[in-house]
């Protein structure tokens, strides 16, 4: 008998390794409690897209993505600069979501199916529909990317841009030179010192990027979008608590705006009488409690930081340099795509 039990639990011993995710798991801290005890958010961001996310000449990060991580930080502490950000290239973005080097990856990053069924990571929301496009300099005198053929383009390596571009040439019978670059900023460079006749990526990059070339006004956004592009925050898979608070602080915001709640009313509209509008801001029901924060989240999230159109104006919209269209980006009650689930 005492060699049985010797056996069996040399045996168990020996497969504890192979167990260890199970134990790991069981035991491992959430993403929220890991911010939590932390005191910070991490957050993922570009290597400076204007409009987007970009440091100021203090290293201040700003833009449409940054508030999104402000937001998170403000549902969490109460306070949007608790988030901390880290520079990302397109080819490293995933790979430091998956490593747990940041917490989430607030960043112009495509939603595809490889990318949500393989990489250990996970889309949460849309918050910004996008599509590819081309810029070129006004002396090209062309008026469509099928007019292109025999240029010389400039492309990110490890995008759904350099995929984009060659279903593009096939579909359209045309042939490109193609000239990659390791990240977005050294792709633009490339362009704008002339080693490109095209420069390919979203097209609310290519009028955030246009602003910091030389002569802004000698490039043109062609009319073509040869892509979908949904863009929005990602998360690791496995943790379902983070992944649903990521999502909700989109859907929060978007809410916000379709009931007009804003910055400037956060405390008027607490006094209000509309179930869906008390449940939005935490006066009936426990919609924060259930996402593993206050349930007062949104409130944090709307007086610090704005609801979605907000943002979007504040950033992206026809009074920034950018001065990017709604388009899509409006809410579904005027003909846009964004429509986020009720509260209830």
């Amino acid at each position: 008998m005492k060699h049985f039990v010797k056996h069996v639990t040399a045996l168990i011993a020996l497969a504890l390794p192979t167990l260890g995710f199970l134990t790991t798991s069981a035991s491992a801290q959430s993403t929220l409690e890991r911010v939590k005890a932390r005191g910070h958010l991490i957050c993922g961001t570009s290597q400076g897209v204007p409009g987007f996310s970009a440091p100021d000449d203090k290293g201040n990060w700003t833009g449409f993505d940054t508030d999104f991580c402000r937001a998170l930080a403000a549902a969490i502490f109460n306070d949007p600069n608790a988030a901390k950000y880290v520079s990302l290239s397109s080819k490293d973005r995933l790979i430091a979501l998956q490593s747990s080097s940041i917490d989430v990856l607030a960043r112009t990053t495509t939603w595809t199916s490889s990318r949500d069924t393989g990489q250990g990571v996970q889309f949460t929301a849309i918050n910004y529909f996008d599509g590819q496009g081309f810029l070129v300099r006004k002396s090209l005198n062309v008026k469509s990317g099928k007019e292109l053929n025999g240029a010389t383009v400039c492309v990110s390596q490890g995008t759904t841009n350099e995929l984009n571009l060659a279903d593009f040439t096939r579909t359209n019978n045309i042939k490109l030179n193609v000239l990659t670059f390791s990240n977005t900023n050294e792709t633009a460079k490339g362009y704008d010192t002339g080693r490109c006749d095209v420069y390919t990526t979203d097209r609310s990059q290519l009028a955030a990027q246009r602003l910091q070339f030389a002569k802004p006004d000698d490039h043109i956004l062609l009319p073509d979008t040869i892509s979908k592009e949904p863009l929005g925050a990602w998360v690791r898979k496995g943790d379902d608590q983070w992944f649903t608070f990521v999502r909700w602080t989109l859907f929060a915001m978007l809410l916000a705006e379709e009931h007009g709640v804003t910055k400037a009313n956060i405390d008027e509209m607490l006094k209000s009488t509309n179930p869906e509008i008390r449940r939005l801001l935490g006066l009936e029901g426990d919609p924060g409690v259930q996402f593993g924060v206050t349930n007062d989240w949104a409130v944090r999230i709307i007086r610090h930081v704005g609801n979605y159109g907000e943002t979007f104006e504040r950033h992206l919209g026809p009074k920034t340099p950018v001065a990017l269209d709604r388009g899509l980006n409006k809410l579904w009650t005027q003909g846009g795509l964004h429509y986020a689930p009720p509260i209830r």
